[in-house]
């Protein structure tokens, strides 16, 4: 069981930056987590899983705090636990999903009906300033852009990131229509 915040051990780190990052290369991972598989909690999952990116030539370069917010579309399901991380890596877009996918079936992650509850998902948000379809790729993710619970911890590492489509990371997540109840975990 989670425990409540209320402590200092209970506190997430701070939004962490190595450098300035590129925004106009950035690579933007956000991470998911509402089945804790066999780890104490989501958190623990998810801080298991940002361990294993070095592994996979994906070198964290800013990451956010951590967000919950009711499952979508189904609030019945445990709630998640989200966070974006920026990454630097020599892996192509394919590649990066990829490795993203490796990570994943790592920590237990099952296909099954869409929006079930899962140990570990993992979404390419962007890469660089690529767009449109890269061969079954869909760049930027077609639905990022209007989840709270994406944007709002991107806006954390990187509030003037640009999405090709138009609007700052910080604007989006002032106008996402998904995930409004999502709020850091302090």
């Amino acid at each position: 069981m989670e425990k409540a915040p209320g402590n200092i051990s209970d506190v997430p780190p701070a939004v962490e930056i190595d450098g300035e990052p590129d925004l106009d290369r950035a690579v933007i991972v956000a991470l998911g987590c509402n089945d804790k598989g066999p780890w104490a909690d989501c958190r623990e999952a998810l801080e298991a899983a940002l361990c294993r990116f070095r592994t996979e030539g994906l070198d964290v370069i800013a990451r956010s705090s951590w967000w919950r917010s009711a499952a979508w579309p189904d609030p019945q399901d445990p709630p998640f636990l989200n966070g974006v991380v920026l990454v630097r890596t020599d892996h192509g877009p394919h590649e990066t999903m990829a490795a993203l996918g490796r990570i994943e079936d790592a920590f237990g992650r099952m296909r099954g009906s869409m929006n079930a509850p899962r140990t570990l998902d993992l979404d390419l948000v962007a890469w660089g300033r690529e767009h449109g379809d890269l061969d079954g790729l869909i760049l930027p993710h077609p639905r990022a852009a209007d989840r709270l619970f994406v944007m709002g911890p991107l806006a954390e590492v990187a509030p003037d990131w640009v999405h090709p489509h138009g609007g700052t990371a910080r604007d989006l997540a002032g106008t996402a229509t998904i995930g409004r109840d999502a709020s850091p975990i302090r």
